[in-house]
């Protein structure tokens, strides 16, 4: 960064990390001890809806590699769009397989990557289930290279448990890189896997 950048304000944004997805299996161990969440074994991509045949292509690619894993148990990999109009890969892993469901969530990325739709990344996140059936998600934001929890509250309407969030914030410092920013921490509502 020059001294024209620094008196203009102006930040380079932090390049994704992608990397920083392997540290989410000890993190869930870290999890589990802390605040008694368990992996669901579900994790999404989520990114911009792109048009062409070039995404297209890349999508089939994606789904074909994942869909090719012999060890998986259950439904193949699933496209869905939520009522943002954004688009999900989802994989479905057993609970236990949690290192073969980050190793999903990065081949998406690193394929999206590869193929010139990184601009179109957006999130990722792995579900997580504790007591009473509570939810939760750690989701790595693509553009920032972080992790933050989201966790919403059971029932009607959009409400999420913020104090669960910021209990899991501070058991999960010493795994993941965490956002520290909180107005980044942005609801995910309606996220498959969630």
């Amino acid at each position: 960064m020059g001294l024209l950048d620094i008196l203009l304000g102006r930040t380079k944004p932090a390049l994704p990390d992608l990397d920083q997805l392997f540290g989410l299996p000890s993190a869930a161990v870290t999890l589990e001890a802390a605040a008694g969440f368990t992996p669901t074994g579900t994790g999404a991509v989520c990114f911009a809806t792109v048009e062409g045949a070039a995404f297209e292509q890349t999508h089939r690619e994606v789904q074909a590699l994942l869909d090719a894993d012999a060890d998986r148990d259950g439904p193949p990999v699933e496209l869905s769009q939520d009522t943002f109009g954004y688009s999900w890969l989802v994989s479905r892993r057993s609970p236990e397989q949690l290192s073969d469901l980050v190793n999903d969530l990065h081949a998406v990325n690193s394929s999206m990557e590869v193929n010139g739709f990184g601009p179109q990344l957006l999130c990722s996140l792995a579900g997580f289930e504790g007591e009473g059936g509570r939810r939760l998600a750690l989701v790595y934001l693509y553009k920032r290279g972080t992790f933050y929890p989201f966790a919403p509250l059971p029932g009607e309407g959009q409400r999420r448990d913020n104090a669960l969030e910021l209990q899991v914030k501070a058991a999960l410092a010493g795994d993941l890189k965490l956002e520290q920013d909180l107005s980044r921490w942005f609801p995910v509502w309606g996220a498959p896997g969630l």
